[in-house]
């Protein structure tokens, strides 16, 4: 038993409880089935009495038959509420946190793991709280029960009763031992197996191009073999527990009947006593029997759980203020510096700079200088391991750890180097900048970022379905989408990381004079490497191994003819100076 998956039954309290006594009701049923049919075949048999004076029992009899028949039904219907209501619960809070994680966890992650986690993971903990769990409280209390019944009938029973019950669970838990390690292991390789799939399918055209698709089918039927195998391990281990606890339980029902046998042939033992005691044996057992039928599902359950609560101790980024955003004038990194797990350089070291408000601040550097790690740091997807980031106002600074992420993110139009589109129509990927978005303003967005005359040739304009991250557009339209998507926001604040990276000569020079156009008011992060995209700002911050080594304004930096000025070069470009 996991304490944290019953932990979660707090969720559904009544419907948790209503399981608990139901079984407990059970086991108040079976022993009443079990006294009143041994005292019908005590008095038919020995006593010889007819049917019409047997009427009363017979109809209690019937009744304890169909209490017991809805007694199951209700103890089927309140753990299934139990189940669902805890799933609900779950993947919601899995989704929530792994939103509020952000893209520097989940990149870290392989996305088809984690997919199966939110979706099958949390779907195998169905059968831990329908079955395993409902399971578990009736081979506690139907037994104890009937303990409890038996203990002052007949003494002898009840001794062997005590010492044979324990048998079965102690048998379980070794059992168990080696059925949880076979169960973690074929979650992991579930995990890997699943990664793996997506990761193929979306590389496929890689893999064609290449000719690399049938070694790939060899590595698939390698990883299926080895999911195949532990499988069957786990099952070989669930069939041998089945056989372990239905071996005990006949050897013990099989103590039982002997002993009351051997007393009621020396006439030590009353008829319909002894009659009794034989009929409530097997019921006694049965809880336990069908407990470890049942444990393999509380295995799998467990299996899972590691994984879902993983995810869920994972500590969020220390930033998660509630202050509103105020009215800045100044964002300013100081001393700032973060590293990556177990990384031994930094991404960024010493990080020191002040961006004014309306200012258009570029950050140049070769890759992996840190630049995109800045950007991470103003959307609040990274946490910096030293130093912090203060906004300024006319009368106070506040750090940006103490405001609130999901206000300070509304006023930022950030447009990636690969901006994802999702499976909806043009219009809906654009309105995910802003979801009140008129037509008008659509438009409006569309054109600063040169997409309007393309999106009109589409089957159905705005409202044509893009496909799984556009599969109908080329890399260039694309982006100007999801540059559209940031426009329409009229944000104060604009971070363009690569933005027109994957754009030709033509389109490019439209867009930038879009856009000095319309973020005129706003301040800008621009991160890109061409000439072009970055001259006309009011600063350029040249990075190396997540240093500051250079900075000032275009021409003072060529005048230099210091990192930047080779930087350009080393890029392709001619700068005159």
């Amino acid at each position: 038993m996991d304490k944290r998956l019953l932990g979660e039954a707090r969720l559904a309290r009544f419907a948790f409880l209503a399981t608990v006594g139901f079984s407990f009701l059970g086991g108040l049923l079976v022993i009443g089935q079990a006294l009143v049919l041994s005292r019908i075949i005590n008095r038919v048999f020995l006593e010889g009495a007819t049917r019409a004076g047997l009427g009363s029992l017979f109809l209690l009899l019937l009744a304890a038959i169909g209490l017991r028949a809805l007694n199951q039904a209700g103890i089927q219907v309140a753990a299934a509420e139990v189940a669902i209501r805890i799933k609900q619960d779950l993947r919601q809070r899995l989704m929530t946190h792994l939103l509020q994680l952000g893209p520097a966890y989940t990149q870290q992650e392989r996305s088809g793991e984690l997919a199966l986690t939110i979706t099958d993971g949390i779907e195998a903990l169905d059968s831990f709280f329908r079955d395993y769990l409902p399971a578990l409280f009736v081979a506690l209390l139907i037994p104890l029960t009937i303990l409890f019944v038996v203990a002052p009938i007949d003494l002898l029973t009840f001794v062997v009763l005590l010492l044979t019950a324990p048998l079965i669970p102690i048998f379980m838990v070794l059992i168990g031992k080696a059925a949880g390690a076979l169960a973690n292991s074929r979650y992991a390789q579930l995990s890997q197996m699943s990664a793996h799939f997506l990761d193929v399918m979306q590389g496929l055209t890689t893999l064609k191009l290449f000719n690399r698709s049938r070694a790939q089918i060899k590595i698939i039927a390698q990883i299926t073999d080895r999911y195949r195998q532990s499988t069957l391990a786990v099952l070989r281990v669930a069939f041998l527990s089945a056989f372990v606890l239905e071996l005990l339980a006949t050897i013990s029902v099989a103590v039982v009947a002997v002993e009351i046998g051997l007393r009621l042939l020396y006439g030590r033992l009353p008829f319909e006593q002894a009659l009794f005691l034989l009929v409530i044996a097997p019921e006694f057992y049965l809880p336990l029997r069908q407990l470890g039928a049942k444990f393999h599902a509380g295995r799998d359950g467990t299996a899972t759980a590691e994984r879902i609560y993983t995810i869920l101790n994972t500590p969020l980024p220390e930033s998660v203020g509630k202050t509103a955003v105020p009215p800045f004038n100044q964002i300013r990194f100081e001393e700032v510096s973060v590293t990556f797990g177990t990384a031994e350089r930094p991404a960024l070291a010493n990080f020191s700079l002040t961006i004014n408000k309306g200012e258009r601040v570029a950050l140049v550097g070769a890759t992996g200088s840190g630049k995109s790690t800045v950007a991470n740091l103003l959307l609040g997807f990274v946490t910096p391991t030293n130093g912090r980031i203060q906004l300024s106002t006319p009368t106070e600074t506040i750090p940006l750890s103490q405001v609130d992420p999901q206000q300070w993110r509304a006023q930022i139009g950030w447009v990636p180097q690969r901006g994802y589109l999702f499976n909806m129509s043009v219009a809906d990927n654009i309105r995910l900048g802003q979801a009140a978005a008129s037509e008008a303003q659509l438009v409006a967005a569309a054109q600063a970022a040169n997409a309007h005359r393309f999106i009109q040739t589409l089957p159905q304009g705005y409202a044509t379905i893009l496909g799984e991250n556009a599969t109908r557009l080329s890399g260039g339209q694309a982006q100007r989408i999801a540059l559209a998507r940031a426009l329409v926001r009229r944000a104060p604040l604009y971070i363009f990381d690569e933005a027109t990276a994957n754009l030709d000569a033509d389109n490019e020079l439209a867009i930038q004079q879009n856009l000095a156009t319309l973020t005129a008011d706003a301040t800008v992060l621009i991160i890109a490497h061409r000439l072009e995209t970055i001259r006309q700002a009011d600063k350029i911050v040249v990075l190396d191994n997540g240093r500051i080594v250079e900075s000032g304004t275009h021409q003072e930096l060529l005048k230099q003819q210091g990192a930047y000025f080779q930087l350009l070069h080393a890029f392709g470009e001619v700068p005159h100076v």
